[in-house]
């Protein structure tokens, strides 16, 4: 895979919970991270290695972005998800690689300004249930 532009990796927002998704506004950093929990199977007879059961475990995914206002419709379908506590579809656009869709709730949302710069905001989520991975053509 060749270096990519950062821009390409898109946050998109499910504005009306019918499919229909929606650039986040203004991003200018987004971040994502995969985890999954291991279960440790070890028992006196591993010979000296750890062991972990295959498939088993909790995984989830983080998604952390920020940038500038710019789009008021997204703004505030995000503040709305928030105070809301819903959990609508959101998708994760990875250039060369895939999309990444699924249910997040927002864990957080941070505004900041300077009294001579741009208003901006980080976001954070977490899923809230299986994502389903679509690879790139």
């Amino acid at each position: 895979m060749a270096a990519q532009n950062g821009r390409d990796l898109l946050l998109k927002i499910d504005m009306t919970g019918d499919g229909l998704f929606e650039t986040m506004a203004g991003l200018r950093a987004t971040r994502l991270t995969l985890n999954a929990q291991s279960v440790d199977i070890t028992h006196l007879g591993s010979e000296g290695w750890r062991e972990l059961l295959g498939g088993a475990g909790m995984r989830s995914a983080a998604v952390a972005g920020s940038g500038v206002f710019r789009d008021a419709s997204t703004d505030a379908r995000a503040r709305a998800i928030f105070f809301a506590g819903e959990t609508p579809d959101f998708q994760l656009v990875i250039p060369d690689f895939g999309t990444m869709t699924g249910s997040f709730q927002i864990a957080s949302i941070d505004y900041a300004g300077s009294h001579d710069g741009e208003a901006s905001f980080e976001i954070a989520l977490v899923s809230a249930g299986p994502l389903a991975f679509e690879a790139a053509p």
